[in-house]
């Protein structure tokens, strides 16, 4: 099979002139926001990580000049924009390190040190980052951390800047809104492996750094693969207006829950005039459904949160920053600035019902949507990240179901079978490939992915197939404005010229360790292959000793429930442990063995537990996403 990259189709090259014409390149306002207060850079700009690299931004020096062919113009000027490196005053005692991550890093400088706010992804770009920091303002210690949300490029790398032993003697305080634990910790277990696996192409991670590879996700540049760790907040906010004091600085909180991420707020430092927005207004329109998979999130709920941001602090406002891109100074410009990041998801969640209340689906929906013409030219309102098609999409999901109305959608095939009727309908493989070679030429490529696609799910070895599909997918890929949808593109390119490059999926410790029981009976649960145990009845008590809590965990049916209730039969077996070793009952590895290491002692039946852990099924961290 053919390999090699290809050049940028005729098709694609007249696509990005026509775009380049429309767009206002000569604007250079963000440059100049994204330079301003520059200090200092990482030199060179990589991160190790047990002697393995987890951070470079020095791969992306490519991104210079004018973009190329197999790149979107307005992408590769935002990748040009989110690839700025290096240490940034934004106002006096407020300092915030950027390229070094996903995210950004931002430092508030206290009476005594300083306020670390939304930590990195992994500790070792978060203490890159602080060393970084201190080079220039001094070795400050660090004297509180802050979560704006529970996703884990704002608190992965927590110990690259403190220690748990600091915060456990109550030297730390680390604030975060109410219910974060639980989301930031449900998110990576439940369906943890497939969002890994599908974020392994929603960022590149298996791509080359280049104009013909990944750019850039439109956020930032990728993610780091540091060591990835958490430690619990020991102060919850849980009201909007909700002030605290922490060494000096002083904060006021707004909750924006169900927005970007389940569990988020805003922060407004009234020292500095400056209003910390999380994720909730960046320089891109942002997802409202991502494509590594998510619940929908709420655009009426998101906009609201903005207004009431704008209502609390406008008056005040001198700056506005978030936890990605750069800031946005003088108040006139950051209320307008919000207002239209407001506007944006206000827009696509009305007119998205408004449309759907007259009876279009949304694929239609999708396809007729415009923007009106303040938000189409407003750089940050692009889809970089999120886009309109998808966002659209994501607004008739959340009220309306996967299902369209049309019974012919309600019960298709799956795809492998639906692909083998398509292929013979349409003449056969060798014949499909053929019209779509003539497709392919006219540059028609989403017409020639959906009818490849039917091809590869019918015959994986159709060779002629799998490149010209490649090719299309490449195309597609080059002609994307959006950083995370030409990574999906690209790597389905990838996966079918070299194979699947599989995603690593195991979950950091200290989010096991952070399980509540409930958490840790629904992750078995999720994981309990039904029809291998139909016809199993095992129950098996779970006596948490240390907080005085006993659980019953029944098997019947296939499903397995827990309650805290008082039972009055004996179980099969019962397990004497402490919370804390309760996590290693849904550790991949777990079986007897492994609990009594783990201080698991079982008391009766010892084959019960030995057949309650055999139903459960390790998720597969290689399973196929462009082949059968």
């Amino acid at each position: 099979m053919d390999t090699a990259q290809k050049v940028a189709t005729a098709t694609i090259v007249a696509q990005h002139e026509q775009l380049a014409k429309s767009l206002p390149l000569l604007d250079e306002q963000d440059f100049a926001d994204a330079r301003r207060g520059f200090i200092a850079a990482l030199r060179p700009g990589v991160v190790h990580a047990d002697g393995r690299v987890a951070w470079d931004n020095d791969a992306y020096a490519f991104l210079a000049g004018e973009a190329p062919a197999t790149v979107n113009p307005s992408l590769w000027r935002q990748s040009k924009l989110t690839a700025i490196q290096g240490l940034f005053e934004v106002a006096p005692g407020l300092y915030q390190v950027r390229g070094l991550d996903l995210s950004n890093v931002s430092f508030i400088e206290g009476e005594r040190g300083v306020v670390v706010l939304d930590p990195l992804i992994s500790a070792e770009t978060a203490a890159a980052a602080l060393g970084l920091y201190r080079r220039h303002r001094g070795d400050r210690p660090v004297t509180g951390v802050i979560y704006t949300h529970s996703h884990a490029d704002h608190f992965g790398g927590v110990r690259g800047v403190v220690r748990q032993e600091d915060v456990d003697a109550g030297e730390m305080p680390v604030l975060a809104p109410q219910g974060f634990v639980e989301e930031a910790v449900s998110e990576n277990v439940y369906a943890g492996a497939a969002m890994t696996r599908r974020a392994g192409y929603m960022y590149g991670a298996a791509l080359p750094r280049g104009p013909q590879g990944q750019v850039g996700a439109g956020l930032g540049q990728t993610t780091s693969t540091g060591s990835f760790g958490f430690i619990p907040p020991t102060v919850d906010i849980t009201a909007s207006g909700q002030q605290e004091v922490v060494d000096g600085v002083r904060m006021v909180f707004q909750l924006a829950p169900g927005s970007e991420a389940p569990a988020e707020m805003h922060v407004y430092f009234p020292q500095q005039h400056a209003l910390c927005i999380a994720e909730n207004a960046t320089h891109v329109l942002h997802n409202l459904l991502t494509l590594r998979g998510a619940q929908v999130r709420d655009a009426h709920a998101w906009a609201g949160y903005l207004t009431e941001a704008m209502d609390r602090f406008g008056g005040d406002l001198e700056l506005v920053f978030a936890s990605h891109h750069w800031p946005t100074w003088g108040r006139e410009r950051a209320v307008e600035y919000l207002a239209l990041q407001r506007d944006l998801y206000a827009y696509l969640h009305d007119q998205t019902l408004r449309m759907l209340n007259q009876g279009m689906t949304g694929e239609e929906i999708a396809e007729a949507f415009e923007l009106p013409p303040a938000l189409d030219n407003a750089w940050h309102a692009r889809g970089y990240y999120g886009s309109v098609s998808h966002n659209v999409k994501a607004i008739y999901q959340r009220y309306m179901g996967w299902y369209d109305g049309n019974p012919a959608h309600l019960w298709p095939h799956p795809p492998e079978a639906a692909a083998r009727r398509y292929v013979a309908f349409m003449g056969g493989a060798d014949a499909v490939v053929a019209k779509a070679r003539e497709s392919f030429g006219a540059g028609d490529f989403r017409w020639v992915a959906e009818v490849l696609d039917r091809v590869v799910f019918a015959e994986p070895t159709h060779v002629a197939a799998r490149e010209l599909l490649a090719d299309t997918y490449e195309q597609l890929g080059y002609g994307a404005e959006n950083g995370t949808w030409r990574c999906a593109f690209l790597s389905g390119a990838f996966e079918l010229r070299h194979g699947s490059f599989g995603t690593p999926v195991a979950v950091a410790a200290d989010v096991l360790a952070r399980l509540t029981p409930g958490q840790v009976f629904d992750a078995m649960a999720v994981r309990v292959n039904g029809p291998r145990c139909w016809n199993e009845r095992i129950t098996v008590d779970v006596d948490l000793s240390d907080v005085d809590i006993r659980y019953r965990v029944s098997l019947r049916n296939g499903v397995l429930t827990y309650t805290p209730a008082a039972q009055t039969t004996i179980a099969d077996a019962t397990l004497h442990l402490t919370a804390a070793a309760l996590p290693a009952l849904v550790a991949s590895a777990a079986d007897p063995a492994a609990l009594t290491a783990a201080g698991i002692t079982v008391e009766g039946d010892r084959t019960a537990l030995g057949r309650l852990l055999a139903t459960l099924d390790d998720p597969d961290p290689d399973f196929a996403i462009v082949t059968p």
